[in-house]
């Protein structure tokens, strides 16, 4: 059994090695996969020491030309995991706000109790958020609700960016056929694995806001996913195979 985190990042320098190490000595095995976006700090130069002089085997790299958004980023991953023997896939953010400790956790949902998609989840009973404004909780608490009540689907954080998903779920989704790139890729891969009859459940995770470097959320991620909610309820789903 091998589970590939796949962490996307742009300027995240002051994150990057950190957030390896920490997933890199989490019981699994894990390896790493970071998806660079061109990041002008140096991010992925950070990546290749490290490969070099101490994760040869776990720890990979993927760069790529420019800012070409978080799901496009997820699914470059997934495909390149799938080209190789890896049995479970988790995305994960570069700033801490995803706790490593908690990827054995996600692992466990999976391959010890069935579900086929494991959310790490800031609203299900035990769940929580720390360190961020009123505004931003109630933005987010607000984005689950209108989600779920739009799609019918009995997730309580539909817009959780901390996952795994067993190999199957992501051989039967069609990748090509995912639209969105921005705050709607992480409705849309659930609700897609949801309609396809996958067992999705849920983990409380403490989620906390980032320390270091800047957020990427923007109006423009949030009208994506306001707007793709409605997109999503009426489309058909299809199995791959």
């Amino acid at each position: 059994m091998l589970s590939l985190v796949i962490i996307p990042t742009y300027n995240e320098i002051e994150n990057v090695e950190a957030i390896i190490r920490a997933a890199l000595r989490q019981p699994g095995p894990f390896h790493v996969l970071i998806v660079d976006d061109g990041s002008p700090d140096g991010t992925a130069g950070v990546v290749k020491r490290l490969q070099e002089t101490e994760f040869k085997e776990q720890l990979h790299l993927i760069e790529r030309k420019g800012k070409l958004g978080l799901g496009t980023a997820y699914i470059a991953g997934f495909r390149w995991g799938l080209e190789r023997s890896y049995d479970y896939f988790f995305e994960m953010d570069a700033d801490f706000s995803h706790n490593p400790d908690d990827l054995p956790r996600l692992l466990a949902k999976c391959h010890n109790e069935g579900a086929d998609v494991a959310v790490g989840s800031r609203y299900c009973p035990g769940g929580q958020v720390e360190n961020w404004p009123a505004d931003r909780i109630i933005l987010s608490r607000g984005a689950s609700y209108y989600t779920s009540l739009i799609l019918w689907m009995h997730i309580a954080d539909p817009t959780a960016g901390f996952i795994c998903y067993s190999r199957k779920v992501l051989e039967a989704i069609h990748l090509s056929g995912i639209r969105f790139v921005g705050y709607a890729f992480q409705i849309e891969m659930k609700y897609t694995a949801y309609r396809l009859g996958f067992r999705v459940e849920e983990v409380p995770i403490t989620f906390k806001d980032r320390e270091k470097g800047q957020s990427k959320m923007s109006l423009k991620i949030i009208r994506e996913a306001m707007l793709g909610v409605l997109q999503m309820r009426f489309r058909r789903i299809h199995r791959v195979n």
